[in-house]
């Protein structure tokens, strides 16, 4: 016996710009490291490196305006690989936690570069025990902080671009020396910027239809301001004379050339705390790309066990200490660089080649061979990798090989684990199926249960009574994971099951029937109001809030939330 699968309704709410401030958050942030590396790399022919490397942004920015069309309900590598081989999508999804694993670690060590603060690593690997503390009590609203940070941060690039333009014309180039092959190394070795445009393939599930029309405007803007300011700060890079051993804080230090130290301050801040953000979105990616190859039986389920703020805390363990342990093993951005790009680059190919070969998309012809010539090219890319980057190589294996593992753990203990009933003998409705029911038990109360309390539902039994009533309906909000990824189809967990139950017995002692109503959401304040109205209830009771101050901060207060939405009409009932 199981728990029943529950078709959760997928709100689509993310707005383009929404969608372009998360894409900002990871390939906005890849020129903080790519312009020193293209300058470590190839010197004064770097601008040749960068035009073909922008050259290669366009294309693939373009091809994920194709497959966000082709999957409004989610286009990353994992979801459009499965319509080939359920295997080829988690080798593909963990090609991906390679990627977010080295994304969080480079961001994190670069971060303290540009602040130039000795031991750098060390500085990094604190700052993500911080971030994995904070995360500990599920999702925060960093979201926000993040987008001022990228507004801040815009703003100072802007800036720069302005004053550096005039000095383009002193701009020192020289042409790439060696054979095709050698050069085409180089071009490898730099090829860091594409990392986000997986990312927001994934979060077509939950944007503002038309999802085509969201997808492209968020691409097309941050596209537009990676090329452009990497261009025109790339060859003002160039113009610097005497410019080198800066790989890690490059545009720090074209900020102070052509303004000054306050303004180069200023810039390395901004970047420092852009490059923090980034690395929190990398761990929230990697928490959710967990969560649902959990969810969908692909890892074993611990990757998908919440804690009582929403939070999976085994991936959210292994999402911290992952790249904590890569910083240990390996700070260097050069070799950074070489580990992140494998992960990313393989992960893009497969998601291509997959549109590509999938005969049952409706794609036009001259969008097929775009897509088949772009997967051409990233496949060339990783083998090139796969040939020089021998520590890229064993990284990679060593996550495929523990991630598989994983995956046939997963399926032993599926096929071998004992569900105790004790707790399923409640029928756990959704908003929807219980509208279907509500003819047949008239109430007018919802009360809010997190956890199981006696005198919020004692009063609740009173309440009822005093209005003649002996129905109740009794709703548990299970926040959402992290992220954009959480199925269509979710079970409860086994703690939303259990209090639910214990709950519809304890208000039967009191002589009461409850519906008991389960559903995932993002914000429970606002759900609990949503629910309210959709069911027709005109009286919310809730317990009083337990939270302290620091989760107040981070993650909202659920009554000020309830007491601001809920229409005048409807009345609050709070329990101690």
């Amino acid at each position: 016996m199981s728990l029943v699968l529950k078709k959760v309704d997928r709100p689509r709410e993310l707005k383009w710009y929404q969608a372009a401030s998360m894409l900002y958050g990871d390939w906005g942030t890849s020129k903080a490291y790519v312009l020193g590396l293209a300058f470590a790399i190839a010197g004064h022919a770097s601008l040749f490196f960068l035009f073909a490397m922008n050259v290669l942004v366009i294309l693939i920015g373009f091809c994920y305006t194709i497959i966000c069309k082709a999957y409004p309900d989610g286009g990353g590598v994992y979801s459009s690989a499965r319509h080939i081989s359920k295997t080829l999508a988690v080798v593909g999804a963990l090609l991906l936690v390679a990627d977010y694993v080295v994304t969080a670690s480079l961001s994190s060590v670069d971060a303290f570069h540009y602040l130039n603060l000795p031991h750098p690593q060390l500085w990094a690997i604190g700052a993500l025990v911080l971030i994995g503390l904070i995360n500990i009590l599920g999702p925060t609203k960093s979201g926000n902080i993040a987008t001022v940070i990228a507004i801040f941060t815009i703003g100072c690039l802007i800036i720069l671009c302005v004053v550096v333009a005039p000095h383009i014309r002193e701009v020192k180039i020289s042409m790439p020396q060696g054979s095709f092959f050698s050069n085409w190394r180089m071009f490898v070795g730099i090829v860091l910027a594409l990392s986000g445009v997986e990312a927001i393939a994934n979060t077509t599930g939950i944007m503002v239809e038309p999802v085509k029309k969201t997808a492209k405007h968020a691409i097309y803007t941050v596209m537009f301001e990676v090329v452009v300011v990497a261009l025109i700060l790339g060859a003002a890079m160039n113009a610097i004379p005497g410019l080198e051993n800066h790989a890690e804080d490059m545009i720090r230090v074209i900020a102070e050339h052509y303004i000054g130290p306050s303004f180069g301050k200023i810039m390395a801040f901004s970047l420092c705390f852009l490059l923090l953000a980034a690395c929190n979105t990398a761990i929230m990616g990697l928490i959710s790309i967990l969560f649902l190859m959990s969810k969908d039986k692909e890892l074993p389920s611990i990757f998908s066990s919440l804690n009582r703020f929403g939070m999976p805390w085994f991936s959210l363990l292994i999402a911290a200490l992952a790249p904590i342990l890569v910083l240990c093993l390996e700070s260097n951005v050069t070799h950074l660089a070489a580990l992140y790009a494998i992960g990313v680059v393989g992960a893009i190919a497969i998601n291509l080649t997959s549109c590509t070969v999938n005969r049952e998309l409706s794609l036009k012809k001259a969008e097929r061979f775009v897509l088949g010539v772009a997967a051409a090219v990233m496949i060339l890319i990783e083998m090139t990798i796969i040939a020089e980057k021998h520590n890229a190589v064993i990284f990679a294996g060593c996550v495929l090989v523990v991630g598989l593992a994983a995956r046939s753990l997963g399926k032993w203990v599926e096929k071998v684990r004992v569900v105790v009933p004790a707790v399923l003998g409640v029928n756990v409705l959704t908003v929807e199926e219980a509208k279907d029911l509500m003819p047949l038990y008239k109430g007018s109360t919802l009360v809010a249960v997190k956890a199981l309390s006696l005198p919020l539902l004692e009063e609740a039994a009173l309440h009822a009574k005093g209005k003649g009533e002996s129905v109740i309906y009794a709703l548990y909000v299970e926040e959402k994971p992290p992220g954009w990824a959480y199925p269509t189809e979710v079970e409860p967990s086994l703690i939303a099951v259990t209090t639910l139950n214990e709950a519809v017995l304890q208000l039967e002692k009191l002589g009461i029937t409850s519906v008991p109503l389960w559903t995932l959401a993002e914000d429970p304040g606002a759900t609990i109001v949503k629910t309210s109205k959709e069911l027709g209830l005109d009286t919310v009771m809730i317990g009083a809030t337990k939270r302290g101050a620091l989760e107040r901060l981070l993650r909202g207060e659920v009554l000020k939330t309830i007491h601001q939405q809920l229409p005048s009409e409807k009345r609050l009932i709070i329990c101690n």
